[in-house]
């Protein structure tokens, strides 16, 4: 018997691990190697990076396959067109599941403003989680008008060192980011908490009838500090003088940290 994927019939037939079920009802067999790559959920991005399919995730804008019967799970169907990805899926359900039974004054003044004005520019996902502590660390100018646009949760390409680059939802790129009149990067500085500058490359890249916006150039930033899968980036806007700011909140600090899966 050979491996589903890769054809190498050397491997020993007991070292062969299960896939996916097929239609027959059976389950793909696969090599040792296949079944890692299965197993880290890397199969489609390893063995199908050049086939049909892709999509990106209206929630986060990663990119997902929808092509093959590999993927099948990975992915849910929205009612007004285009998909989400199961990891925001969840998300959003942990996160909505949270704000009901939350006790926390804050987040439900917060909500009842965002109500009241009829205003929602980015996903519920993405609202920020900030404390009065956090403000004042952002700008310690008493004066100073600190507003939080918006946070997202680390995915393990954003943590990526050779990747270098932050994905940000599409959403709230448009709804808080310079407008880009073409596919041309756009140098943007942003400020650390401590109050460090920093340079980055901002520009979008065609997928299908949508754009994907990312941050480049973040090797020192992310090196600098620490940045981890599951870490929160929370972006803020501070006034006077339109200055942006980037904050992180790690993961092991966090105690409404959502698990990913």
């Amino acid at each position: 018997m050979s491996c589903f994927q890769c054809h190498n019939s050397s491997s020993n037939p007991d070292l062969l691990r299960k896939g996916w079920r097929l239609r027959s009802g059976e389950f793909a067999q696969l090599c040792p190697r296949c079944a890692s790559v299965y197993d880290d959920g890397r199969f489609c991005e390893t063995f199908h990076s050049n086939d049909d399919g892709w999509r990106d995730c209206e929630s986060c804008g990663k990119l997902v396959h929808c092509g093959c019967i590999v993927s099948f799970n990975t992915h849910l169907l929205l009612d007004l067109g285009g998909i989400i990805c199961m990891e925001c899926s969840r998300l959003n359900f942990l996160l909505a599941r949270h704000r009901c039974l939350s006790l926390d004054p804050e987040i439900r003044t917060r909500e009842a403003r965002q109500e009241s004005s009829g205003k929602a520019p980015v996903g519920s996902q993405y609202w920020p989680r900030v404390t009065d502590l956090d403000l004042q660390k952002v700008s310690r100018n008493p004066k100073a008008t600190v507003t939080p646009l918006f946070e997202k949760i680390l995915s393990a390409s954003d943590a990526d060192l050779k990747l270098a680059r932050l994905i940000i939802p599409k959403k709230c790129a448009e709804a808080f980011f310079p407008d880009l009149s073409g596919l041309q990067a756009l140098r943007i500085k942003i400020q650390d908490i401590e109050g460090n500058e920093w340079e980055f490359q901002y520009r979008y890249w065609v997928n299908g009838e949508s754009r994907i916006y990312v941050l480049e150039g973040l090797r020192d930033y992310m090196v600098s500090k620490k940045w981890q899968p599951d870490d929160t980036v929370t972006f803020y806007r501070v006034e006077p003088g339109g200055k942006v700011v980037m904050g992180l909140r790690k993961a092991s600090s966090d105690g409404l940290q959502l698990p990913r899966s």
